[in-house]
């Protein structure tokens, strides 16, 4: 009785604690509820790595192969680059200090490609400050990423506990990267960010992971949008994109032509191209490794520049939506776009038609697919309307 009266007392407290910072409560909420109900995949001898390591890669290689590029993929690829704002074509050269607080920061996650464990290379910095400086600022220098850190661990884990642990398909890949790349990787995210947050390239409404956003800002700010139309007498048309596989998808040439866009250039756009190209994954289950397999698209799982990265190769949708005067907020690969109305129409207006038209374009273009069964149309006003049954197809 004791014992779970200290528990109740101890989570108690660290729920209080994490109540103004979501991640945080996300994450011990999570630990409370997924502690059962995983099965344990070493133990389970109907799975084998190399059929995980197989079921990962040709899912995104059929999605890839059912979105060829098309006409508009060729077109933006062909247009010309054009930057008349700041650019970014260098990296900073960081100090020893600097080494010493990339080192601090994040969590000390080790990687079974790690020589040793991360805590014992941040549990000596002294020893280790000058090499690392060294390396980070000859790949900063050189705008190459190192190939030996490109390989990533993966890791099935069940989507829900609810589902069939026999079925391959139920299992979402969890990628473990090298500790080292890690460092370098923040130590470009430090720069890449602050020159997108002085410029202010990215989307200022794109709430997903990006400081001072949230899940909370995003709502608040369409939901506030919403109610106000309400509020006025008027009506209000909003759509939930979910795409397939948003983050793998990532097309690598459309994204080098969008960083170019922003002014990412000279030896940072260099350095970026290497960090995405030549990447490969194997999958790790009972001891075992599978086979390497290569990734020929996306922005790599568990890096910390690939949030970043994803964000500017989202960001000509919202301007896109925004060009039919709809409004647009996006947390991650979750757009929603919402049209706000007054008076009483019983059809869906001509320019919400074209705005789904040029967006479902923009998508097949993008080679991004949309999720029909996650994607829903919401009809928030008084009376049913009907305009769901009229809006064109994505």
């Amino acid at each position: 009785m004791a014992v779970k009266a200290a528990k109740k007392s101890y989570f108690s407290a660290s729920i209080a604690s994490a109540s103004s910072r979501p991640a945080q409560l996300f994450s011990i909420i999570r630990s409370l509820t997924s502690l059962e109900g995983q099965p344990n995949l070493n133990n389970n001898l109907t799975h084998s790595c190399e059929a995980f390591a197989s079921l990962f890669a040709e899912k995104v290689l059929s999605l890839r192969h059912d979105l060829p590029a098309n006409l508009d993929t060729i077109k933006e690829l062909e247009a010309p680059r054009l930057s008349s704002g700041p650019v970014l074509d260098h990296f900073d050269r960081i100090s020893p200090a600097d080494v010493d607080r990339l080192l601090r920061a994040g969590k000390p996650t080790t990687c079974p490609l790690d020589p040793c464990p991360s805590w014992l290379i941040r549990a000596c910095p002294d020893e280790v400050r000058a090499l690392l400086g060294d390396i980070i600022n000859l790949s900063l220098g050189t705008g190459t990423f190192p190939g030996e850190l490109k390989e990533a661990v993966v890791r099935p884990l069940l989507k829900k506990t609810s589902l069939d642990p026999l079925d391959l398909s139920n299992y979402r890949p969890v990628s473990n990267l090298p500790f080292l790349g890690k460092v370098i990787e923040r130590a470009v995210a430090e720069q890449l960010g602050g020159f997108l947050d002085e410029t202010s390239a990215l989307d200022p409404f794109q709430s997903g992971f990006r400081a001072g956003h949230g899940t909370e800002t995003a709502l608040v700010a369409l939901t506030d949008d919403l109610r106000r139309q309400l509020d006025q007498g008027g009506l209000g048309l909003l759509i939930l994109l979910d795409l397939s596989a948003a983050f793998d998808m990532v097309d690598h040439e459309l994204l080098d032509h969008r960083l170019a866009d922003v002014g990412i250039q000279g030896t940072v756009l260099q350095w970026l191209r290497s960090f995405l190209s030549g990447r490969g994954q194997r999958v790790a289950l009972g001891g075992e490794l599978s086979s390497r397999h290569s990734l020929v698209c996306g922005v790599p799982q568990g890096a910390i520049l690939s949030p970043m990265l994803f964000n500017i190769f989202m960001r000509p949708l919202a301007q896109l939506v925004r060009s039919f005067g709809l409004g647009c907020h996006q947390y991650a690969d979750d757009t929603q776009l919402y049209l706000l109305m007054d008076g009483h129409p019983d059809s869906a207006p001509d320019t919400l038609t074209r705005c789904l038209e040029a967006v479902a374009g923009w998508l097949r273009g993008s080679r991004l697919k949309l999720n029909p069964s996650k994607t829903e149309v919401l009809w928030l006003g008084r009376g049913d309307m009907g305009l769901g049954g009229q809006l064109p197809s994505l």
